[in-house]
């Protein structure tokens, strides 16, 4: 008896964290979509309920603040779902390390570029407006400049080992941090019409112009 109990218990479990999963995804969606078209500031998380029709105590017991639910939107965004597993270890960005020269490695990056870009470059530009206004959203915003230089660390420093780069020191992680930016995207793709092919190719070729001996 004890283990059907227990079972049931497990099943009733499994569907519970389930539904709330699913809660939460519809309200990370929601907030996602309302900070891109209203803005940040204008955004409420009775706003977000209404969207992702739940209650707004839903919303607070799920993330606590609208601070909260905007980083979880930019953490999904950035990761592509909420998974806990960093980038680094993710598999769009396993190519990287599979490079064998640091060309190969820098085109891979301008492909990760491209896949983070697609997924939350709108939303890097909402939290660059609102950081103006609001000091959680320049706190997350400077959070962000700080995790793209990371990431342009990590690329360099593996690129380094696989070859000679033109660029010595900092000043080549300073290089790669300038186009790793989402706003080339938008700017690119999204306001000049540019293909997203034609975009990545763009980024590929001018990183290693920019990195690798001539």
């Amino acid at each position: 008896m004890s283990d059907v109990n227990g079972s049931r218990r497990g099943y009733r479990s499994a569907v519970r964290e389930e539904g709330a999963r699913r809660t939460r995804r519809a309200i990370v969606g929601a907030a996602a979509s309302l900070f891109v078209e209203r803005g940040y500031a204008s955004t409420s998380l009775a706003d977000v309920a209404a969207v992702a029709g739940v209650a707004r105590p839903t919303v607070f017991a799920a993330f606590g603040s609208k601070a909260a639910l905007l980083k979880q939107v930019l953490d999904e965004a950035l990761a592509g779902d909420d998974e806990p597993l960093p980038v680094r270890d993710r598999p769009w960005f396993q190519p990287i390390w599979a490079a064998t020269t640091p060309r190969e490695a820098l085109t891979a990056y301008a492909d990760v570029c491209l896949l983070i870009a697609q997924r939350a470059a709108p939303l890097f530009e909402s939290v660059h407006r609102a950081a103006d206004d609001a000091s959680e959203a320049a706190q997350l915003w400077q959070t962000l400049l700080a995790n793209r230089r990371t990431g342009s660390r990590m690329v360099v420093e593996h690129a380094r080992t696989l070859g000679a780069l033109a660029v010595d020191g900092e000043r080549a992680v300073d290089v790669l941090w300038l186009f790793n930016d989402p706003a080339l995207y938008a700017s690119l793709v999204t306001d000049s019409g540019w293909s997203e092919s034609d975009y990545r190719d763009w980024l590929a070729s001018t990183m290693c112009r920019a990195l690798l001996p001539a």
